[in-house]
């Protein structure tokens, strides 16, 4: 199945470090999802003070990350 958007996605985020809010770009933002909810975050680096931000992500963020074009990496166990 082949999407096409219009327009960029844009994805409101906020840093825990310095409390700053922003939109953010696809292309700012990576996805990981693993094996478990414990392993499914996304991720990206605060515009305002730097610091690299983790966090969860449900089925839902999930969801609007993927479909808005955001860069995925399927993690894969070991065992």
């Amino acid at each position: 199945m082949n999407v096409r958007t219009t327009a960029a996605a844009v994805f409101k985020a906020a840093c825990p470090d310095c409390r700053g809010r922003f939109e953010l770009a696809a292309g700012a933002l990576r996805l990981a999802i693993g094996a478990s909810h414990r392993t499914t975050f996304y991720s990206f680096t605060c515009p305002d003070c730097g610091s690299a931000v983790r966090k969860p992500a449900g089925e839902r963020i999930v969801e609007l990350l993927t479909g808005g074009g955001v860069r995925t990496l399927r993690l894969h166990s070991t065992v």
